[in-house]
């Protein structure tokens, strides 16, 4: 009786050899992609940004580079700083007092930041109050001393960085109150930042009566469709150019001849 001879004769060496030869292929494949793989968009946009204005800043991100981007260096402006902090560390309107003559207000619920507004910041009147959608009334702030950045009515949130050393209780202002009795008709540059509390800030300011011409405010995931609607319903539309650049914070400037709500 005769066999069946196999289609293919390999033996096992030749077998090893193949299976090596696939895994060399396979890992020069991952490294020359790893290598000479062309730079994201995003990268490309934010080295645009970095060769104009940087390489250093004062912000946290690239902030400061947008702010700049946007008003063009533009002299002798006024800001509104919501959640300003520290008077120079990663603060978003440090550089527009200190080498283009802005002045404005900081509000910052945080007192032992104010002393050194006042020694540094000259032309930057600090409010040490905790903006929401109500005045005369109180918030509980969250605070890890080692890391006042994230100071927070959301205890949840704050202890994503660590655990509240100290939990305090700050007086509530809105915008509206707090601009009307400064006598601030409008705004040039607002910044917001209060770790999740920003809808309730917003609900406590008429943007179409100050109206900035450019609002950086955080948009993290729990809060970010509460803005974007509100700068929607006030005719406020949100910046493509720096989408890519800082993926933590919103840019939003008025549309011309933005229709009445």
């Amino acid at each position: 009786m005769s066999r069946t001879r196999p289609l293919v004769n390999i033996s096992l060496d030749a077998w090893a050899l193949a299976l090596v030869a696939v895994f060399v292929s396979s890992v020069a494949v991952t490294w020359y992609g790893m290598t000479h793989r062309n730079p994201v968009q995003s990268d490309k946009e934010y080295d645009y940004f970095r060769d104009r204005y940087g390489p250093d800043n004062f912000t946290e991100r690239e902030e400061e580079w947008i702010i700049r981007d946007f008003f063009q260096d533009r002299r002798d402006g006024v800001f509104v700083d919501v959640g300003a902090n520290h008077y120079q560390a990663t603060s978003k309107t440090y550089y527009l007092e200190t080498r283009l003559g802005w002045s404005g207000i900081a509000i910052e619920p945080q007192t032992e930041f104010q002393a050194d507004f006042a020694r540094f910041r000259p032309r930057t009147k600090f409010f040490p109050f905790f903006v929401s959608d109500v005045s005369n009334d109180t918030a509980r702030l969250y605070v890890i001393k080692s890391s006042s950045t994230v100071a927070s009515s959301d205890q949840e949130f704050v202890k994503q960085f660590g655990r509240p050393d100290e939990v305090r209780n700050v007086p509530t202002i809105t915008l509206n109150d707090l601009l009307e009795a400064e006598g601030i008709r409008a705004i040039d540059f607002l910044s917001i930042d209060i770790e999740l509390h920003e809808p309730q800030a917003l609900k406590g300011f008429d943007i179409r009566r100050f109206k900035p011409s450019l609002v950086a405010i955080e948009g993290l995931l729990p809060v970010r469709q509460p803005i974007l609607d509100y700068f929607a319903r006030n005719g406020y539309v949100l910046l493509g150019k720096y989408i890519w650049v800082d993926r933590e914070n919103m840019y939003f400037a008025p549309l011309p001849d933005a229709p009445a709500p």
